[in-house]
């Protein structure tokens, strides 16, 4: 596992030597969001405008085309090395107050690994005088071996996905029951061009909720877990990613906390007041033939 200075970014994870995720290279810009921390808000905020209380936000649109700032604002930041273990890191970073987030707000993410795979836990701590509105979300794409995520098995047990607009914006909620988007009981990916949030997801009596990716013929797997924070999980084929090669060669779950444009709709959106503190727990759990994980 490597874990960049830039963004506390998820750069590679591998496992008897097959790749878990489809990360870069050193010495590589991060493209599409690989692996990347986003907060304090994942996805797509509208015309980057938004007001909470008093203060107004006015981010920057890295989504020009569509008019969108995207995936909060800290995965070009640098984050430092707070601890370091054997099987464990913590990177963290303090968002001072901006035109896109006026709040100060201090971030800590710990990766762990361990016998079940790699656990992610984020905190968010308000440091600033007045309630903060905060979201998260992680951006790691998986692979399971396959040439495409085509030919993968796909399982999301979810009650209602959101439908978005031209922009990437959501309009509203339909079932997943019977849609081209139901993947309930595991199924080939196909052709279908993914690029949903999934909510109501089926959880255990620990409240966790899991979503499967499976090589369609050996025991090769990836599953991403999710506590009862991570109320979304963002399912991307990548088929509009940078690099033509790269479209469809792996599956981006993203765990977030809230919707996309949540900021403006205020749903789901966590709210720090001064001195709160927020934790997540998420993870990545593989099955890799010939190992005990």
């Amino acid at each position: 596992m490597v874990v960049t200075e830039v963004g506390a970014t998820l750069r590679s994870y591998t496992v008897a030597g097959e790749a878990v995720v489809d990360g870069f290279s050193e010495g590589d810009l991060c493209t599409d969001g690989r692996g990347q921390v986003l907060a304090p808000w994942p996805n797509r905020l509208g015309e980057g405008r938004y007001r909470f209380g008093d203060r107004q936000g006015r981010a920057a649109w890295d989504e020009p085309s569509r008019r969108n700032a995207i995936h909060g604002l800290v995965r070009w930041l640098p984050w430092e090395l707070r601890s370091h273990a054997q099987n464990t890191l913590t990177m963290g970073c303090t968002l001072e107050p901006q035109p896109g987030y006026p709040w100060r707000v201090s971030l800590e993410v710990e990766y762990h690994l361990g016998r079940n795979g790699l656990s992610v836990r984020a905190t968010a701590h308000n440091l600033d005088d007045a309630a903060a509105p905060f979201g998260i979300g992680f951006h790691p794409y998986l692979t399971v071996g396959t040439d495409s995520v085509d030919e993968a098995r796909l399982r999301v047990v979810a009650g209602w996905y959101l439908k978005g607009d031209e922009r990437g914006l959501p309009v509203g909620q339909e079932t997943v029951a019977g849609s081209e988007v139901d993947f309930r009981v595991a199924r080939p990916v196909g052709p279908t061009r993914v690029d949903t949030a999934f909510a109501q997801l089926a959880r255990d009596e620990a409240g966790i909720a899991r979503v499967e990716l499976r090589h369609p013929e050996i025991e090769r797997g990836v599953e991403i877990w999710m506590d009862r924070s991570f109320a979304y999980v963002m399912a991307y084929t990548g088929d509009t990613v940078t690099s033509p090669e790269r479209r469809r060669r792996a599956l981006a779950l993203e765990p977030m906390t809230c919707p996309p444009d949540a900021l403006r709709s205020g749903t789901d959106l966590i709210t720090l007041d001064p001195g709160a503190t927020w934790t997540g727990t998420w993870g990545i759990h593989p099955t890799v033939p010939g190992t005990s994980l």
